[in-house]
């Protein structure tokens, strides 16, 4: 290793990922260092998806080691690889998923297909492949605020469905198989095999994250998905209202028992800013978020605004994310997006994808 080499590894051992809070040397991104005469470049490989941070990062890392002797024209690469993280044991990878993320709530109106469909853009936003699975059998959303009610899913061989992409996600809902208006009578163990063959029989395209829009509760539905479903991690999403964190802390819990990491919270209509004066007021409480991850030492990962922004996109098909992309409560989506995708990256690896399955034959 050159001198030059060494002295741009520490500085890079120093300098901070400020969506990671780690260096880049311990965190693993730094992939290679090529001095070729007057020319040096650093290439970065992230664990997480950073399209709209890659400016930023390279800024920063240029600034960290511009001064160096001998540094030359300086190149640096910032890439993204996401790999398939571990989920509850015994449980095999499901094909063409890496990573799966639970959104859940215990209780219903706090936002959380919102959250779910405008984290999915988000993750979709920043370079990763994504998609978005609407396990509300009972009352499926997911279709209308992705702007693709009216479409139906392709079937190539009569046993498996292709998933319907819009803004750059893949998506599959029983919605798209049932009329809009017609009501799903059934009982739970039609709902939960219901959920497994959607799941199991879309053809999913190399996804980084497949997010699973829960229904609220903590029945059938969501005790299949935790015990026969690999999943990375789980996001509940609350308001402050203390009713809504009761069931909340009971979704968590839930997920705590059978073994799925919690990835955090998101705390929904924190604030309510009037859109005539400005005024700011709690009207669903304050601090409910902050007080809950502080009693179970779970993250905070972010809080969003009562805004009508956020409902009148969602109803049009064009999620915040989408409808006002530089918007704040778009970027508040994508850091939250980013914070859960690190979390994921500091998981271990799933290897399991890669071993050989062992055969015994007679000869």
């Amino acid at each position: 290793m050159s001198t030059l080499e060494q002295a741009i590894r520490d500085r890079l051992a120093k300098l901070i990922d400020p969506n990671t809070g780690k260096d880049f040397v311990t965190e693993k991104s730094l992939r290679q260092i090529q001095i070729q005469g007057d020319r040096t470049t650093i290439s970065i490989d992230l664990p997480y998806p950073a399209r709209s941070q890659h400016a930023a990062l390279t800024a920063l890392i240029a600034d960290s080691v511009n001064d160096l002797a001998g540094i030359g024209q300086l190149d640096i690469q910032i890439q993204s690889t996401i790999v398939s993280h571990s989920v509850q044991r015994g449980i095999p990878l499901l094909s063409g998923v890496k990573n799966i993320i639970a959104v859940a709530s215990g209780k219903g109106g706090v936002g959380k297909s919102t959250t779910a469909v405008n984290l999915a853009l988000a993750l979709a936003a920043e370079g990763a492949r994504v998609g978005l699975l609407d396990a509300d059998i009972y009352g499926p959303s997911q279709p209308t605020m992705m702007g693709c009610a009216q479409q139906r899913p392709d079937s190539p061989d009569g046993k498996t469905m292709t998933p319907i992409e819009h803004h750059g996600v893949q998506t599959m809902s029983i919605g798209y198989l049932i009329d809009p208006e017609q009501p799903m009578v059934w009982r739970g163990p039609m709902v939960t095999q219901a959920l497994t063959q959607l799941l199991n029989e879309t053809r999913w395209d190399n996804l980084d994250y497949l997010i699973i829009d829960l229904p609220p509760g903590t029945g059938d539905i969501q005790l299949t998905l935790s015990q026969k479903i690999p999943v990375t991690g789980a996001v509940i999403v609350t308001t402050p209202q203390d009713i809504a964190l009761l069931d909340a802390r009971k979704g968590l819990k839930m997920f705590e028992k059978v073994g799925v990491p919690i990835l955090g919270i998101v705390e929904n209509m924190s604030m309510h800013i009037c859109s005539q004066c400005g005024h700011a007021e709690p009207i669903f409480g304050e601090g409910g978020g902050a007080r809950m991850s502080t009693d179970y030492h779970i993250e905070l990962l972010g809080q969003l605004p009562l805004d009508i922004s956020i409902r009148l996109a969602t109803d049009a098909g064009r999620p915040s994310v989408v409808a006002d992309p530089e918007g704040k409560v778009a970027t508040i989506y994508k850091q939250i997006a980013r914070r859960i995708a690190v979390k994921i990256g500091e998981k271990s690896q799933d290897f399991s994808a890669k071993f050989p399955k062992i055969v015994i034959q007679n000869t």
